[in-house]
């Protein structure tokens, strides 16, 4: 086999046909690395990677060709049939030296994300993955190649027939859905020959253990029936050398019935064992919080699906699947309502999308629409909209608990005060924590309403009431449960004292002056930017020794003791911290002479026992806590926190908000002359220099 490899390697170097070939894979490619990474900043290398896979129907029938063709037409082949040597090394040989060539030219493509490296952040595992989804893919065509070269004699017909092959292959999922667009038996015979869609979800960033054993398999089986192609004809030739090797349709059969059954096999397997998200934003995987939340359901749900089951949207197929692994209770049916076109009237009168879902259980039923699955911004310069982001899990999780849930938490948000309005963001988290957001102006209201399971305060301008303060304090005596932040003022007791009334029920003041941070670790800019320490709660799951805080302008919180009441801190500052006294007048942002010194609690939980039941207060001292601004800045670790404590006081053990996976990847950002540069060693000094090199070892072997 080795001597036949380096034959047949040395072949195509003596030849054009391994010149020509790298070049052309490496102009190609290196025109849309150009197009895409370079010059549009895209920082994955999987849309180059899928956009060239189509050269491969091109340049591998050009590979293949001569491969075996060659050999019947000079009549070399009856040496290789009456040779001792085994036909299966000999194929092996041929095999591994036209794949030699092709893993030289994706070499040079696997170089592209090192270049990009150099100019921002890369997705590593999302272009690797894309990588060798195109690499499988092209051993696959070259083991096509190779059996139909072997078929006949002709190279002219090998390479026609190879590019009918592997265009087949190509299209075939757009043929099958000309054929029946639900799906038939005859469609999922002809799918097994699908190729590109086993691309898919590796070029999305799915490592899919699935689709590289197809591709394993595939080709394991063009080079099995090369093998026995050839074994047909040596066996016309010489009946002596029979042996269990020999042409077989039975052989045949059992080796197709064996790859059809592995792949059976595996595709039954839970897709948390065959799937490996590679993406940086784990788009694909499910958080500890929904993992946890699917595993303890006791009562069963069925998620509908308006779409045929050919036609889903992979990537909710894949989050569907997480979910499906993890419990038995959770049962996914598919609803086309090109056949059941009234199906989804029974759950909602309005417009329904396909692709969208309807959670159902005994208790109730949730329909989540497909246009909330993604979200989405529009360039109104363009009048374009781009997907921003994934929010399947977060919707779904949502759903589930909203169904299995035996009631719905009511919170009320204080109003009157100019307090800090919720952003979408920050809303949409209370959404999928299934509390319902309620307005509430207690100048207006005898007391707390009955069915608070908490209140909001978020960040008052300006002082409530005497009365507001007493109204609250009652609702404490009952066992209320209140979330406050505070705007910066330099003496809080003094300009808020009926706020200070609230504090005053579990023993809590605010430092004066604004809290600066020594520590240049704990902040982020500027000493007034704080990232202060998690500690380690279970209103900081998902946070703590994970994620930062970002919390700006915030201001010390001290305590005094008080009976019944506990206190637990949940972000503090550094020792090096100080709070300074009138900022704005200050000279220095250093440390001075009347500073107190730190660290400081910059948010807090307090809890005071009654007689009956528990009053709470999570107090933080930052109006810009929870703001899109901020949450920005640390990937949703400040709504995570936020959704912590809603879900502590709506009686829900975790939180089930899950924020949506963001799909705008760092931009890549490369300046014009650099550009230019690389694009044109890529597209034009290297491919030009393995032409001349390829004519140069030509023309001397000719003048021999």
């Amino acid at each position: 086999m080795t001597a036949i490899y380096k034959r047949e390697l040395k072949a195509y170097f003596c030849s054009m046909t391994g010149w020509l070939f790298l070049a052309a894979n490496i102009f190609l490619s290196g025109l849309y690395f150009f197009a895409l990474n370079l010059r549009f900043g895209y920082s994955s290398m999987a849309n180059t990677v899928y956009s060239i896979l189509f050269l491969l129907l091109i340049t591998v029938p050009l590979l293949t060709m001569r491969m075996m063709s060659e050999e019947r037409r000079q009549k070399t082949d009856q040496l290789i049939l009456t040779s001792p040597v085994s036909v299966g090394k000999v194929v092996l040989g041929k095999y591994l030296a036209a794949a030699t060539i092709f893993t030289i030219s994706t070499l040079v493509i696997a170089v592209y994300p090192l270049i990009l490296s150099r100019f921002g952040t890369v997705s590593f595992g999302e272009s690797y993955t894309a990588l060798l989804a195109y690499y499988l893919y092209g051993l696959s065509c070259i083991a096509i190649g190779l059996f139909i070269s072997s078929v006949t004699e002709s190279q002219v017909i090998a390479a026609v027939l190879s590019f009918g092959a592997l265009f087949l292959g190509y299209m075939m999922s757009s043929i099958t859905g000309l054929i029946s667009s639900t799906g038939n038996l005859l469609t999922r015979i002809l799918n097994v020959y699908d190729m590109t869609s086993r691309l898919e979800n590796m070029m999305q960033g799915t490592l899919e253990l699935k689709s590289v054993l197809y591709f394993i398999t595939f080709t394991v089986v063009f080079l099995f029936l090369t093998v026995q192609s050839v074994q047909k004809r040596r066996y016309q030739v010489s009946v002596k050398s029979l042996q269990m090797g020999a042409y077989s349709t039975g052989m045949i059969a059992i080796v197709l019935v064996a790859a059809v059954f592995l792949n059976l096999a595996a595709g039954e397997l839970p897709a948390r064992f065959t799937s490996i998200d590679m993406t940086a934003e784990k788009l694909y995987s499910l958080t500890d919080t929904s993992e946890e939340l699917a595993r303890n359901l006791s009562e069963d749900v069925t998620i509908y699906i308006l779409q045929s089951e050919e036609k889903q949207d992979t990537t909710l197929k894949q989050t569907l699947d997480r979910y499906t692994d993890l419990s038995g209770h959770i049962r996914v049916e598919y609803k086309d309502p090109v056949v059941n076109p009234n199906f989804y009237k029974d759950y909602t009168d309005g417009n329904i999308s396909m692709n969208s879902l309807i959670v159902v259980s005994d208790k109730r039923f949730k329909v989540i629409n497909y246009s909330d699955i993604y979200e989405t911004q529009v360039d109104y310069t363009t009048y374009s909209s781009t997907v921003t982001g994934y929010d399947g899990e977060g919707q779904i999780t949502s759903a589930l608990a909203y169904v299995t849930s035996d009631d719905m938490p009511v919170l009320y948000t204080l109003e009157g005060q100019d307090e800090l309005t919720l952003s979408t963001a920050f809303q949409n988290g209370l959404t999928k924590q299934n509390v319902a957001l309620q307005s509430i102006n207690l100048l207006t209201q005898e007391s707390v309403p009955e069915d608070a399971q908490g209140v909001l305060i978020m960040a008052p301008v300006s002082d409530i009431s005497s009365d507001d303060a007493d109204k609250l304090v009652a609702y404490l005596d009952k066992g209320g449960k209140i979330l406050m932040t505070t705007s910066y003022v330099d003496d809080f007791a003094a300009s808020m004292p009926n706020l200070q009334k609230v504090l005053d029920y579990f023993g809590l003041s605010v430092v004066n002056g604004l809290v600066l941070e020594g520590d240049s670790s704990m902040c982020y800019q500027q000493p007034t930017y704080l990232l202060p320490e998690v500690a380690y709660d279970s209103l900081t799951n998902g946070v703590a020794g994970k994620k930062y805080i970002f919390m700006p302008y915030a201001q010390g919180i001290t305590s005094q003791e008080t009976e019944g009441v506990s206190i637990t801190p949940l972000l503090t500052t550094s020792a090096s911290s100080y709070s300074k006294t009138d900022i704005n007048q200050a000279q220095t942002v250093n440390m001075e002479d009347g500073d107190a010194a730190g660290p400081f609690d910059v948010g807090v939980h307090a809890e005071k026992t009654l007689e009956e039941g528990t009053a709470q207060l999570t107090l933080f001292t930052s109006e810009n806590l929870f703001t899109d601004n901020a949450n920005t800045m640390v990937a949703d670790a400040n709504l995570t926190l936020f959704t912590n404590v809603v879900a502590s006081m709506s009686d829900s053990e975790v939180s089930v908000s899950v924020p949506v996976k963001s799909y705008e990847a760092s931009v890549i950002t490369v300046n014009d002359g650099t550009a230019f540069t690389i694009g044109s060693v890529l597209m034009l000094f290297l491919p030009l220099g393995l032409i001349i090199a390829g004519i140069f070892v030509w023309a001397g072997r000719r003048k021999r």
